[in-house]
């Protein structure tokens, strides 16, 4: 297993692991993954090639869905949404 791989690997058992923890302890975690991923992503293109790399951000989008949108919809300037049920 190439060290690419190994280092998705361990980023998505980080990120099982501060899913777990309370939503007040999740922030800086959760901050760190955001920005280790594109890392990482980048790094598995380079090594193995696009399809891994868009097999690996597909899993990336799903797992931080709620963090991207409330970003994506703040750097438009849009509401968040933060109320809603």
């Amino acid at each position: 297993m190439s060290y690419a791989l190994l280092a998705a690997f361990l980023w998505v058992l980080a990120a099982t692991v501060t899913a777990l923890l309370p939503m007040r302890r999740q922030f800086p975690p959760g901050i760190t993954l955001l920005i280790l991923a594109p890392v990482i992503l980048i790094w598995i293109g380079v090594e193995h090639g696009p399809i891994p790399a868009l097999l690996g951000l597909a899993g990336f989008l799903s797992m931080f869905r709620r963090p991207l949108l409330y970003f994506a919809r703040k750097a438009l300037g849009r509401p968040s949404g933060e109320g809603r049920e």
